[in-house]
């Protein structure tokens, strides 16, 4: 099978004065998969682009298993010819030739206290796809079966790619918001989670105004035409306090510009599985009075369950949620990657593979 492959770690940049910086992955021809009790091979059809993988190949993630497939939104079709039984009633049986999605979570222990009281994305033996385990920039992938989700017909494999990860732990984040309907929403970064939450927020919250922060004015062009109330700087003040806010910037400073736009009792979720380190002081200098008193919150997510993934794939269809994506062959994952630190990012990345 044709696989891109990450084979050491280091930094994504572009050409210096015309001369190619060296690629992160690399196109190869290997073996197809040899599957162990338990897993199915799916046939990878699409796979969505994260930042979270510029995080791994630039070491901000806990090291991956190198060499490894990256790719941790990965659509496809089963290719086992076994029913994906799972005996903790997680998800229902798939047939061979039925279209599945892979996401973040690969596998956990299922007997820990987080496994068994709906936490397992807290698991201690959690595993990643396309860190822990190989995953779908390649033709072909084996996963643990009871880790995968059925896909709802309404949604094609392009889009169905993104609501894997960007979307279902947009999703998370979302719930840790316990924002009721009519309460305000910020949104800081406006990238490919960020725009699926505004979409979901809007269905969830009917009544709730939702007000954007990016530093790019296209972004911010592209929030109000989705219907944000407002769209502004990561600096910019809005005319309202906000209930809630979901991070997703890759930096430190915009954290402490959403404490201090929160009203009293507001939460901010950090959605992000990393922070760059360029700015990190930004943080340490926070002002009690103005971003931390009255009682606001900072909480962090931290991957996903497959329950998220499921109720997400759910509620897309239901509200027929379709992400804005942008494809690219396999071949040319590096150029999307590369794209996506550039901050290119209005669509959603994702790698069209068969």
């Amino acid at each position: 099978m044709k696989a891109m492959i990450l084979e050491s770690l280091g930094e994504v940049k572009p050409p210096f004065d015309g001369v190619p910086s060296p690629a992160p992955l690399r196109l190869v021809q290997q073996p197809d998969p040899t599957l162990a009790p338990g897993e199915v091979l799916l046939r990878v059809t699409r796979c969505g682009v994260c930042h979270t993988e510029l995080d791994e190949i630039e070491g901000r993630t806990p090291p991956p298993h190198l060499p490894v497939i990256l790719g941790h939104q990965v659509v496809g079709t089963l290719e086992s010819d076994s029913l994906l039984l799972d005996t903790q009633e997680q998800a229902p049986a798939l047939q061979k030739g039925q279209r599945a999605g892979v996401a973040w979570i690969a596998s956990t222990c299922g007997h820990c206290q987080f496994c068994l009281s709906g936490q397992e994305n807290l698991c201690p033996e959690f595993k990643a796809t396309g860190r822990d385990i190989n995953g779908g920039y390649a033709e072909y992938m084996k996963v643990r079966a009871d880790f995968v989700h059925p896909l709802p017909d309404s949604i094609s494999d392009s889009e169905a790619a993104p609501l894997l990860c960007a979307g279902a732990v947009g999703y998370r984040a979302l719930k840790l918001c316990n924002l009721q309907d009519g309460q305000r929403l910020g949104l800081m970064g406006f990238g490919g989670s960020n725009h699926i939450v505004l979409k979901t927020a809007k269905y969830k919250y009917p009544n709730s105004q939702i007000f954007v922060f990016s530093r790019n004015p296209q972004e911010r062009e592209f929030a109000l035409s989705l219907g944000a109330a407002w769209a502004g700087a990561i600096e910019g003040v809005p005319p309202e306090g906000l209930d809630a806010i979901i991070d997703t910037t890759p930096v430190w400073g915009p954290i402490a510009e959403a404490l201090k736009r929160l009203k009293p009792g507001g939460r901010l979720v950090v959605n992000a599985i990393r922070k760059e380190e360029v700015d990190k002081e930004a943080l340490l200098k926070l002002d009690y009075a103005s971003q931390l008193w009255m009682e606001k919150e900072i909480k962090s997510v931290a991957n996903v369950t497959r329950q998220d993934v499921r109720e997400f794939l759910q509620l897309a269809e239901e509200a027929s949620l379709k992400p804005e994506v942008q494809e690219y062959e396999l071949k040319d994952a590096n150029q999307a990657l590369l794209e996506l630190k550039q901050g290119r990012i209005r669509r959603t990345k994702v790698l069209f593979i068969n």
